[in-house]
């Protein structure tokens, strides 16, 4: 008779302590509209959090140096006429971060190292050209000025934010709601997950999925124009 052997976790004994009051921050109303991306965003200046807002989209930004309880009159960024979906910190200016947002639209903001006085309004560029809403967003790693998108279209954007200008539309790869979406570390390869329960490997330059792997309890229709058997194992 098998003895069944049960591995056990090594984190089974580690537990979490909440931070002080004085570490935290406290009175912040997150958001309960949420993709299935992060309602928050920090770099090395900022915390910024989805947060609820009448009449649109709105986070706030709070600085890392200043903890503790947040004033409900904190100015916030709003300019999305629906509900903010995900936001991203560019990698090269920790002053600049991406908005996505039920209202289809992508919106880039400066902010300033100062607390402003009033919310901030006015984005740097607003990027339009999903036809639904945009619920994930990624920033190159290593080349300036260009941004992912994804949302309810099943479409992939890769913009140029200096431009406004789309660089590459992935439009026939995901038969289905894309769940997320990250480069690889020099930006040669995007990894996508679907709702088809399939993981793919994208060459954005050749605009071809170059690996797949789908889950094992599962086959998948063949996306069209893919005709690709190479196990996602191989290239990652």
């Amino acid at each position: 008779m098998s003895r069944r052997v049960v591995r056990q976790s090594k984190f089974r004994h580690v537990f979490g302590q909440a931070a002080k009051a004085d570490q935290a921050y406290e009175d912040i109303r997150v958001s309960k509209v949420t993709w299935d991306s992060s309602f928050c965003a920090v770099n090395p200046k900022f915390l910024a959090i989805i947060v609820e807002a009448g009449g649109g989209g709105a986070f706030i930004v709070l600085p890392l140096a200043k903890t503790g309880r947040v004033d409900k009159n904190h100015p916030l960024v709003t300019g999305h006429t629906a509900p903010v979906l995900d936001i991203d910190w560019c990698p090269h200016n920790d002053n600049v971060i991406a908005s996505a947002s039920d209202d289809t639209t992508i919106m880039v903001w400066q902010i300033p190292d100062y607390t402003p006085m009033r919310n901030i309004t006015e984005p740097i560029i607003t990027l339009e050209g999903h036809s639904k809403r945009v619920g994930i967003l990624c920033w190159h790693p290593t080349a300036r000025n260009v941004l992912l998108s994804a949302g309810s279209d099943n479409v992939i954007i890769i913009w140029n934010v200096g431009t406004g200008e789309v660089l590459l539309s992935l439009d026939d790869m995901h038969p289905d709601i894309i769940h997320s979406v990250c480069w690889n570390s020099n930006g040669s390869l995007l990894a996508t997950t679907c709702k088809d329960k399939t993981l793919r490997i994208i060459d954005p330059r050749k605009g071809q999925v170059v690996a797949v792997s789908a889950w094992p309890a599962h086959s998948p229709t063949p996306t069209p124009g893919t005709n690709c058997q190479t196990p996602a194992s191989e290239i990652l």
